[in-house]
This record gives C-alpha cells, structure tokens and sequence, in this order.
C-alpha cells in the first residue's frame, strides 16, 4: 500500500460505504470554524487572496513565456491576476509525454494521489472560498461550503465510484476448462486497466469547482491524463487546485504534467481547438446547451459528458403548511440570484386556486405570497447579502430587464448593497405571472438568473403534465412538489421520473430544492437535455478505462 493511499485508506473505505448506502455523510467539515480549520485560517486566506491581486499566479508548468487573464470579481475589482499562458498543442504533448508512467501506476498508487489531493485542497478551503466568491460572485458562506467542502466531497465521491469500478476487476485470473478424459486447457490471464486516453475539464463561471471536481478526479484515478480549462471568468479557483494536484503528484514521483491548466481569455477562447484535437479522448463540460450540443457534434473524442442547463419546475397543488411553503420556495428563488443550475425557474398553479392550512387560497394570493416571502427574507441587508450573493455575469442582469415584460410582474428585481462592496453587481428575484397556454413560449425556455414565472394552469394534472414535459423536451436537473394528496404525488413521480428529473416533496424546513447531497443525491440524471451524465454514478466513471488483458497457457 503506497504512503498516500495509507493515510487515507480509512477514508476511502467509508466513501465506499457511504456511495452503496446513501445516508447522509460527508468527509470534509463544511463550517468554516477556526477550530476546525486553524484559528488564523480565515485571515491568513485573505492576506493570501491579496496578495495574489496584480501579480503573476506561481504555478510551475510549460509556459510560452505570456501572461494572460482578465478576472474582474462581480463584487467590484479587477482581480489582475496572470496565469501562465500555454498553446493547446504544448499542452497536449506535455500532458501525452506525463501520461504512460500515470497509466501504469496502480489503482491504489493513483487513488492514493487523489486523496491527497482533495486533503491539501480541504485545508486550503479558506482560500478557496476567497477564490471562489471573487470569481463567481456566490457569498461568502456558499462560496466557502460549494467551493470548499461540498467540492472536495464530489471530488471524493468520484474518486470511490471510480476505485469500486476498477477494483471489480481482479488483477489476475486461472482459467481452466475441462477436457474430458484430457489434461484441462489451462490460461494464466493478466488483466491490465487501461486509460481511455488525455482528459479535459471545462470549467463554468458560477461553480468552477463543485462541476469540475468530479469529472478531474474521475479521469485521474483511471489513470488519465488531465488539461483542466477554466472558464475565463473563473480561473483562479481552477488554478488553485491544479497547483495543489501538481504538488502532490510530483512528491508521489510523476511527471506533475499529468495535471495542466490552460487558462485562456474570453476574447481569445481556446475550448474548441483543445475539445476538437483528435488527442482528447475524454472531455467534461458544464455550460450552456448550444455549447453541449457543438460538442457532442464536432468533438471526437469517444468519452463526453456534459451537465448543461434546463427549465426547472415547482408544482403547487396543495399544501398543509402555506407560511412553510413560501418560505422555503422563496429561499430557493433567492439563492445565489437564481445562477445555481439546480434554482426553480417555473412555479406551476392552478388558476382556481389551492386548498391550504389556512383556507383556500387563489392564483392571486399564491403569487403576492411568494413574492411577500422575497420581501421579508431580503429585508435585512446583511441577510440579503449573504442569500444573493453577487452576479457573475453583467448579461444576466440584463437578461432581467429584457424579460420583464414577457408577463405580469408580481415582483420587480431591483439591485441590493453589498456591506464592504460598493461595486458589487446586485439583482434580486423578478417574479412574472403568465398564463400556461398564452405565455408557454416565455416561459419554456431557460431563462439563467433570478427570473421567475408563476403559471396559471387549468389545474394540477395540467401543471404536473406541463413541468414534466418541459423537463423532457428542453432538459430539467430539479422539480419539487407541494400536496397533501398522496395520489397527486404518485402520480407527479412517475412523470417526473419519465422525464428523468428528481422531485422533491414538501419542503418546508431547512432543505431546499437547490441543494444536492453528495454520496446520496444523484445530481443530473443523463436521461433528459439538461445533460448527458450524471455526478456520479458507475456510468459516469466507467467510460474513462478500459480493460487488456493478457493470457498464456500455463506452463507446469
């Protein structure tokens, strides 16, 4: 057993466990406590996080000589920070001469490597969330869980799945097949894991490490070689973790090439030169779909995996605690202003209104509800700062405006400050109400950001029918459900699980329909257009390696 993987053995063994069980476990602390992660953590991070403003980021790989990199925090500074420029064929070869010693290392060498990996990547958390909040624009206290702990869980979560899978596969074998009154035929067979080939990894702005995690350390375990590219407005989270990973790999004896970041700038994009190289075997992405679908069309790399985007959707039939439910939907309409890939986009309502723990209420007062829930939880600033967080890109807040008159609005958006940010780019949730069959072209289409649209529908078959086939023609990665009748919420499973989307039901508490739980929630199931994979099941992993073997007749 290699020094890496008998540090972390105990923790590999309950990764394991926890992926066949599905209970609630997670390896890395998610609260940003000075007991946990050293007393001066938090403000060691943010002397770090400055002192990396303005200058050229340490990262020793092949470079071209350049600097490149145009960060500018959504909080209202330029970050100036200059990455290592590299050409999409240096670091191909760099990453094709790294790859053979990284393949024939064994499986326990390279998991070993992994989590080690993810441990230094936990103790920098505090960093990381710096990192985070400044690129993508999330709170600091999202940005911190997400960025830090919740990641590195994904990380690890792929890193299991990845072990169980090539582990099936014993390392050798005795094949002997009787011959009758004949000595038996009997092979030695040797099996040998075979990596598909060079991975890459493209980054998204808003969650540059909770989406890049899983497919980076997937490819690593099976033994791929990997090119990380950051989305250009989120490249130091990225650049963080594969200066870490680099470390790690060259105190465990590899070429550190085997892990690359190719930075690039929006104005001069790399991403479709690097994914339509015929050396790219594996390719992760999450971003938009017109993106996914250029790629699964042009790119020939054998192994893509794609999380793209959806119209997510709510359906309100009926409830038993009304002030619960808008609660709770209000938190989720407000979360991170609406740029989590998991945020309800669609509130379905019957135009007859719903039966409620506080009388019958109409399509009217439903809609001034949830938007009166809005109200209250952003009323406090330093609350409304920490649920909003900032808006990663200046088009989404613009996306705002251009929509508003696609319906009634309920809600207008409006901007919010920020506590220490007086440039923070701020919206809050726009809420439109529209008619089902009037308004389905505005509100079928994903519209990313805090934009909202409550639907009048002929009543909740109509409701739980349009959602869920919204969710089958144009992709959806949530739906959540609101009745105290247990024949609707059947009958809402089952649809939704046609349209391979998750649906949760009843949320009034502390849980929200944003949020997904590594080693329990299977994250985007591959089985509508929101994405063709999902984080993380066996499928997800077990495309990354294939298997040679070698057999010999026994020699006695």
């Amino acid at each position: 057993m290699t020094g890496f993987m008998a540090a972390h053995r105990e923790l590999l063994d309950k990764a394991l466990e926890a992926a066949i069980t599905r209970g609630y476990w997670s390896a890395y602390p998610e609260i940003p406590s000075g007991k946990i992660y050293g007393e001066t953590a938090k403000a060691d991070a943010e002397a770090a996080f400055k002192d990396m403003l303005g200058k050229p980021f340490d990262l020793d790989q092949p470079t071209t000589g350049g600097r490149l990199g145009k960060e500018v925090s959504p909080y209202g500074f330029d970050l100036a920070i200059g990455y290592p420029a590299l050409t999409v064929g240096a670091a191909i070869e760099a990453a094709d001469a790294a790859a053979p010693a990284w393949a024939r290392a064994g499986i326990d060498e390279r998991a070993g490597v992994c989590l080690e990996i993810l441990h230094r990547l936990n103790k920098a958390s505090f960093l990381m969330a710096m990192a985070v909040m400044h690129t993508s624009g999330q709170a600091f206290m999202m940005a911190f869980q997400a960025g830090g702990p919740h990641a590195q869980d994904r990380g690890l979560e792929a890193v299991a799945y990845a072990y169980d899978e090539m582990t099936r596969i014993p390392a050798a074998a005795v094949w002997e097949k009787p011959q009758g009154k004949a000595d038996p035929l009997v092979l030695d067979k040797v099996y040998r894991i075979v990596p598909r080939g060079l991975a890459t990894v493209i980054g998204c702005s808003t969650f540059p490490t909770w989406n890049t995690y899983p497919g980076l350390f997937a490819s690593l375990a099976t033994g791929n070689a990997v090119i990380v590219k950051p989305h250009p407005g989120s490249i130091l989270p990225l650049a963080l973790t594969v200066r870490i990973g680099r470390e790690v790999l060259a105190e465990a004896g590899f070429d550190p090439n085997v892990l690359l970041l190719l930075a690039d700038e929006a104005d001069a994009p790399v991403t479709r030169e690097l994914v339509t190289d015929p050396r790219i075997s594996v390719i992760d992405f999450t971003g938009s779909p017109a993106f996914g679908r250029w790629l699964r069309e042009n790119s020939p790399a054998p192994a893509i995996h794609t999380e793209e985007a959806g119209v997510n959707s709510i359906v309100i039939d009926s409830t038993s605690d009304f002030r619960g439910m808008c609660q709770n939907v209000a938190f989720s309409l407000s979360l991170y202003t609406g740029q989590m890939c998991t945020a309800p986009q669609n509130v379905f309502v019957p135009k007859d209104g719903i039966d409620t723990d506080e009388g019958r209420k109409s399509f009217d007062e439903v809609t001034a509800a949830l938007a009166k829930g809005i109200d209250r939880l952003l009323s406090d600033p330093d609350r409304a700062a920490a649920v909003l967080g900032a808006v990663q890109n200046p088009a989404t807040v613009a996306r705002v405006d251009e929509v508003a008159g696609l319906g009634r609005v309920v809600r207008p958006s409006s901007s919010v400050e920020i506590p220490g940010f007086p440039g923070a780019r701020t919206a809050t949730p726009l809420i439109l109400a529209v008619d089902a069959v009037a308004d389905e072209a505005a509100y079928t289409e994903e519209r990313f950001g805090p934009i909202s649209f409550v639907v009048a529908t002929a009543g909740t078959a109509d409701s739980i029918a349009r959602a869920a086939g919204a969710a089958a023609r144009k992709g959806a990665i949530t739906a959540a459900l609101y009745s105290t009748d247990e024949g609707v919420v059947e009958a809402a499973a089952d649809a939704f699980a046609r349209a391979g989307v998750p649906l949760s039901v009843n949320l009034t508490g502390g849980i929200f329909v944003n949020q997904s739980a590594a080693f329990s929630d299977f994250h985007v199931t591959g089985a509508n257009p929101a994405g063709n994979a999902c984080l993380t099941d066996s499928a997800f992993v077990a495309n990354r390696f294939r298997v040679a073997t070698v057999r010999r007749p026994r020699v006695a």
